[in-house]
């Protein structure tokens, strides 16, 4: 049997994995009449975005395929169109069982406490990991297969990262304008609890949850984890020509992660009264640990050498400690949390310049932790008695990568289960179920906002060593050996491309304020217009905000997503593939700063508004409280739109620069030849 089979069955492995996690969820009870009725509201609502949501994303694929099959070729054409079909498929079916989860995680903690809802909640998510996963590799592994072509197999990582991008912002401005608008309406102006049902746009809010922490969250990663793949592939087949055991390597360590993410699923158990974080972080770390054996012996054995193990391990290494440093800086066990959260009784200001600089000091340890990561992996891969072998150094880093993202299985099932929880808080609060109810959730939820940033973590991280991995082949790809600081256009582009984040995410944050502003004056006009709200005689119009955040996502996700794709071509058409190169580095640079900055800080101020919540400060409904609020509505933005799309920003220039590189080899620097 040809060894490469294994990747896509492991792949199919993993969605029957998947589908057993969802006859869990599908086997527990939904409730009371009351929360099945909510639940069906979040789960229509989801439903309905995601259908216009891809029907204005297949518009842009239909044209990309045609473009591809013509200036490149038609096989990586295919394998965009798979690439995006899979990512589609991923969100979808991801979504559809946390939608469901979450009611029956709110009926667990209200029949049988805390262990028995983080088992729903993390089965919930589980289905979401898996079907990423799964469906990741199954893909790439066949198109290698089939067709043997590290350029084809690039078409899929740019159908994913295209996808991506677009679920990624949609889903953040949607989200964060139902968020920001039922806080600021709801909490801050007329004092009712969170996820209250008189509030119009709370609805919205919970829909928002899954569309952009779940379905925008599983793109995301699905688009990292191909990519690390992918990039394994391409420098692969170079740096090892002795019939193709380099892919194979890196196939095999992706099949691994796998086995091994079902296995970390086995150890998350909880305890009544325990931290559930705790955990979560057995099965994230049980993970690793198989791979880290398993890669020993694959080394070894299929490349020879200990070397590439040695890589698989700087970049595991790297992902769990740039975990934990996250974990320090988002969680509120922790100073930082506290510190924005003392910061609060002054007022919004301070809470926000605290928060600011938090987010800003986080970026110091993980950017040292890549860098360390990257000289280290380099090195112990390409080291040879005669010196450093440049090639397979930079395979050592796209190892590196596939090392760090091996357990995306598990990464996304912890990372899903944050909105699963925090909609069942939801539905506890408008079933006005007892309050024990709701402390097991917010209890969930709590650990939730950490595993959420610990998810972004990984990502931009990975998003580091995976978009440096993919300029090599990139690099590979129009035969550039070296790019020189002192040639104009390479300055120029690198300018361009630090310049990038920055406009990506002034475009992003400027949607969510327009989205939000429009649902701040749809509640406060049912406010005003319907009395009966307040009093609990009149039912809101849940269904007029749940519009207005569709109708904002969709219009204002455009823009970003093709900002990634025709800016890297515009450049490399005007000013030659060293000028395009240079964006590259320059959007790496900046981009992952931007990134951690804007994840950490969002993710800080959240957790500062929950401990305050829990009653320090004074607790809910106190000036502290309110100016916690203010900082949380600044960082919902920073935390679920601008900062985690930023990374999938970075991969996908490198993968269109990737793809198109041929072609832009041939035919860019037509500025510079006129001259």
């Amino acid at each position: 049997m040809n060894t490469l089979i294994i990747a896509p069955i492991v792949g199919v492995l993993a969605l029957l994995f998947a589908l057993y996690k969802a006859s869990v969820v599908n086997k527990a009870e939904p409730g009371t009449e009351r929360m099945r009725e909510i639940s069906s509201f979040i789960h229509e609502g989801a439903m309905a975005f995601l259908a216009r949501e891809y029907k204005s994303v297949s518009i842009f694929a239909i044209i990309m395929f045609f473009i591809l099959g013509i200036a490149i070729n038609w096989p990586t054409a295919i394998a965009f169109a798979a690439g995006a079909a899979c990512s589609v498929l991923a969100g979808y079916f991801g979504m559809t069982v946390a939608t469901k989860a979450n009611v029956r995680t709110t009926n667990a903690a209200m029949t049988s406490g805390m262990n028995k809802a983080l088992d729903i909640a993390f089965s919930g998510g589980s289905v979401m990991g898996m079907t990423v996963v799964g469906l990741g590799l199954l893909g790439t592994g066949l198109f290698w297969v089939i067709f043997r072509d590290a350029n084809v197999v690039t078409g899929f990582s740019l159908g994913a990262s295209s996808v991506a991008l677009f679920a990624r912002v949609g889903g953040g401005i949607y989200t964060k304008a139902a968020d920001v608008g039922a806080d600021l309406v709801g909490k801050v102006e007329s004092g009712i609890p969170e996820d209250d049902p008189r509030n119009p746009a709370v609805i919205a809010d919970n829909v928002g949850d899954n569309v952009g922490d779940v379905a925008g969250m599983g793109a995301d990663l699905f688009e990292s984890y191909v990519g690390a793949i992918v990039s394994s592939i391409t420098l692969g087949v170079v740096a090892y020509t002795d019939g193709g055991n380099g892919v194979l390597f890196g196939l095999l360590i992706s099949a691994v992660g796998i086995i091994a993410s079902i296995i970390g699923t086995l150890f998350v158990r909880g305890k009544e009264g325990s931290n559930p974080q705790k955990a979560l972080n057995a099965g994230t770390y049980m993970s690793s640990l198989v791979v880290i054996v398993a890669s020993f012996f694959l080394s070894k054995t299929i490349l020879g050498s200990y070397q590439p193990f040695g890589a698989i391990v700087f970049g595991s290494a790297v992902g769990l400690i740039i975990a934990r440093i996250t974990e320090i800086y988002t969680s509120d066990e922790y100073k930082y949390v506290k510190e924005i959260a003392d910061q609060s009784e002054t007022g919004a200001a301070t809470t926000i310049i605290s928060g600011l600089s938090v987010g800003m000091r986080s970026t110091a340890y993980p950017v040292i932790v890549l860098a360390v990561g990257i000289i280290g992996a380099y090195l112990i891969a390409g080291y040879t008695a005669s010196g450093v072998d440049a090639i397979k150094g930079l395979y050592g880093i796209a190892l590196a990568a596939v090392g760090m993202l091996s357990t995306t299985g598990m990464t996304v099932a912890v990372d899903a289960y944050g909105p699963i929880s925090d909609n069942a808080g939801g539905i506890a609060e408008m079933c006005e179920l007892p309050h024990e109810v709701r402390e097991i959730t917010d209890r969930l939820d709590s650990v939730g906002n950490t595993t959420a940033a610990i998810g972004k973590g990984f990502a931009i991280g990975s998003a580091a060593l995976t978009a440096l991995a993919l300029f090599a082949s990139y690099t590979q790809a129009v035969g550039i050996t070296s790019i020189s600081l002192t040639e104009p256009t390479v300055i120029a582009g690198l300018f361009i491309g630090g310049m990038l984040p920055f406009l990506f995410t002034a475009i992003t944050m400027s949607a969510v304020g327009k989205a939000a502003f429009s649902m701040i004056e749809e509640v406060r006009r049912q406010f005003r217009e319907m009395p009966g709200i307040m009093e609990g005689k009149d039912n809101p119009d849940y269904r007029r905000c749940v519009d207005i955040s569709t109708a904002a996502a969709l219009k204002e996700m455009i823009v970003p997503g093709l900002l990634a794709v025709l800016v890297p071509l515009l450049v490399g058409f005007l000013l030659g593939t060293e000028a395009l190169g240079g964006l590259q580095a320059g959007a790496l640079v900046t981009g992952v700063l931007m990134a951690i900055f804007m994840s950490n800080a969002g993710g800080a101020w959240d957790n500062a508004k929950k401990y305050i919540e829990g009653g320090k400060h004074g607790g809910k409904g106190s000036p502290a409280h309110v100016a916690a609020v203010v900082g949380d509505t600044v960082g919902d933005p920073f935390k679920d739109t601008s900062g985690p799309s930023i990374n999938i920003l970075i991969k996908l220039m490198t993968v269109v620069s990737l793809v198109f590189g041929p072609l832009l080899a041939e035919y860019g620097g037509i500025l510079l030849k006129l001259l």
